[in-house]
């Protein structure tokens, strides 16, 4: 039998500053958090994207020293910060009793480190490659950062699946305490947001542009949606078994019930599929897990970000799962904080923790093809069931069912 999995702590920062309880003062609000991109370095094409959800300076000071800081890249920074939060707000020392896990996400791992490798490499030869930035520059460089910076000594492993990340990061990690591999873990994402990383994706299309219809946002599941805002943060988690909690002492912020994940084999490598059926049915599946049916979910935290194809991706696979019976209602909050980072896995622990949650940033137009009015912001009794969805470009996809602690 699994041990019951709760959800102990949560740490974020990005474009909102550092802390749930800013990031849910912002979620409330329900306004995109964008501001401008650096274009000094030219990467950038004259009418392409100008916008992106960015992290604040000023906001790690409290949980990094000059020292740390030195060595780390800035998605290690922020990864390391994060996790400082969720263990204070876990109530936990910050020394390992208990061979904690540590699994992160990224999409884009430390592409700050990666540009700097690279032109010393291109401009100087690779004799003047710098041993201190390609440490920093691999995928997995915050998850060894959070292992050495919070004593974490169990598993450690790195997440590459794209906006699916964060949601098969905290599944890997509930696997480890489900197999009795840790009895606690700290899960979660980050990313950061270049100049360089920025104006790529604009090339690629992928992100919101400004037109005569107004200035670019994100407009998650709106018919005038035309990409997404990129965002950088990070996003912790402390998962513990209920055992272990209650040892050592303390409170829980919800239950992990279930997780899954399934694989669309009809995506491009740099887009969504159209496989919404198979799909609809992993994530029957995974509502299985947990004993459930679509009628006992009293939420969902979407993935969706205002991408096209993506959007509508999700849309398919909810409508499929749910048939005729209508759906609970709908959040999705990279409205406000844009795409990668932290922003969707702390915003799904708040809502299951109770956080209120505030209207979609964006939306204004339903599409008739969606058939999804995301939530305006109105009241909503504190769900028992919430389950959080993600779809990534390239095919991978992954659900959490959260419950009441």
């Amino acid at each position: 039998m699994s041990p019951d999995i709760l959800l102990t702590g949560v740490g974020t920062v990005g474009a909102w500053g550092a802390g749930s309880d800013r990031l849910a003062q912002a979620l409330a609000a329900g306004t995109a958090l964008a501001s401008e991109v650096d274009r000094a370095a030219g990467y950038h094409r004259p009418e392409g994207a100008r916008l992106a959800c960015l992290t604040p300076p000023g906001q790690l000071g409290e949980w990094l020293s000059p020292a740390e800081s030195r060595r780390m890249s800035p998605p290690s920074k922020l990864a390391v910060a994060a996790a400082r939060m969720a263990m204070r707000c876990a109530g936990l020392p910050g020394r390992d009793e208990a061979g904690t896990a540590t699994v992160v996400a990224t999409a884009f791992g430390p592409s700050t480190n990666t540009e700097g490798l690279l032109k010393q490499i291109l401009n100087e030869g690779p004799e003047a490659a710098s041993p201190s930035l390609f440490t920093e520059s691999v995928a997995n460089a915050p998850a060894a950062q959070i292992a050495i910076a919070c004593k974490a000594t169990g598993p450690s492993l790195t997440v590459c699946q794209r906006e699916a990340g964060p949601l098969l990061a905290l599944g890997s990690a509930a696997a480890e305490l489900a197999a009795g591999r840790a009895r606690r873990a700290l899960a979660g994402s980050v990313d950061e947001m270049t100049p360089l990383l920025h104006a790529l994706l604009d090339r690629f299309g992928a992100l919101a542009r400004g037109s005569s219809a107004g200035e670019e946002a994100a407009r998650p599941f709106d018919r005038r949606r035309n990409g997404f805002l990129a965002g950088e943060g990070a996003g912790l988690v402390v998962l513990e078994t209920a055992e272990g909690l209650r040892e050592r002492g303390g409170r829980a912020l919800a239950r992990v019930l279930a997780w899954g994940s399934a694989f669309d084999p009809t995506a491009a490598v740099t887009n969504w599929g159209t496989g919404h059926q198979s799909l609809a049915r992993h994530l029957l599946r995974t509502l299985g897990r947990a004993g459930l049916a679509p009628a006992d979910v009293d939420l969902i935290v979407s993935g969706a970000s205002g991408s096209r194809e993506g959007d509508r991706l999700e849309a398919r696979v909810l409508r499929a799962a749910w048939g005729d019976a209508p759906l609970p209602p709908v959040t999705a909050p990279k409205g406000v904080t844009g795409e990668y980072g932290g922003g969707l896995l702390g915003a799904a622990v708040l809502a299951a923790a109770g956080s209120p949650c505030g209207p979609t940033a964006g939306f204004a137009e339903p599409d008739p093809e969606l058939g999804i009015v995301p939530h305006d912001g109105s009241g909503l009794p504190p769900p028992a069931t919430v389950l959080v969805t993600s779809l990534a470009a390239g095919g991978a996809a992954a659900w959490v069912v959260l419950g009441r602690p």
